[in-house]
């Protein structure tokens, strides 16, 4: 009897090992590729508060991840790198041809309830929670502001992309506080770093 309990428990332990391996391994992702998507642009310029304009922003910000990337050794796609219109299908579009990827579109975010201030980032499917929460995590300890945290969203671009995807809301620029945070280029440098550090940490070696 004292055997079959050994033999059980050496089992059940086998079982919790593999199970906590497999879940190691479930919380990663293969991909040598990150589809950057800098929101708005051209016509649509987004939330335009305290002075900031949104398109702007996310401009700056993607071209500071994308720097970020390539400096690690990863390669990068950029859905727009100058003030122009892309519709949201061509993005997903463009996005889908690009093989081992992941896509990061970034955003700031605007309300009327003002006081509301931190990151959001959304995801649509189960690898994209993967992803947002690794990038949630990083923007919480690494930046002012942080981040409320990740939330399920059906943005088309999170509808129409293929691979692993999140949709990042670096801030509220309504809020006055975080606008003027915002506003500075070495806060904006600190949520690329954030963003940059969170894919890394979201991705299997």
């Amino acid at each position: 009897m004292q055997h079959c309990l050994t033999r059980i428990a050496a089992v059940g332990l086998a079982l919790l090992v593999g199970g906590t391996a497999f879940e190691a391994a479930a919380q990663t992702l293969r991909f040598s590729t990150v589809v950057i998507d800098a929101g708005h642009g051209g016509k649509d310029g987004g939330s335009v508060w305290n002075g900031l304009i949104e398109k702007k922003l996310c401009l700056d910000v993607a071209k500071r991840v994308e720097a970020g990337l390539k400096s690690r050794g990863l390669k990068t796609v950029m859905t727009r790198r100058t003030d122009a219109f892309v519709e949201l299908t061509q993005r997903a579009r463009l996005a889908n041809r690009v093989p081992s990827a992941v896509f990061v579109s970034i955003h700031f975010n605007g309300s009327r309830k003002t006081i509301i201030s931190g990151g959001e980032i959304y995801y649509r499917s189960t690898r994209g929670k993967t992803l947002a929460t690794a990038i949630s995590r990083s923007i919480k300890s690494r930046v002012i502001g942080g981040s409320r945290g990740i939330f399920y969203g059906s943005y088309k671009v999170l509808r129409e992309t293929q691979m692993p995807a999140v949709l990042v809301e670096c801030g509220y620029i309504s809020n006055k506080r975080e606008a003027l945070r915002c506003a500075d280029p070495a806060h904006r440098q600190k949520l690329a770093d954030a963003i940059v550090s969170g894919l890394l940490a979201a991705r299997a070696r």
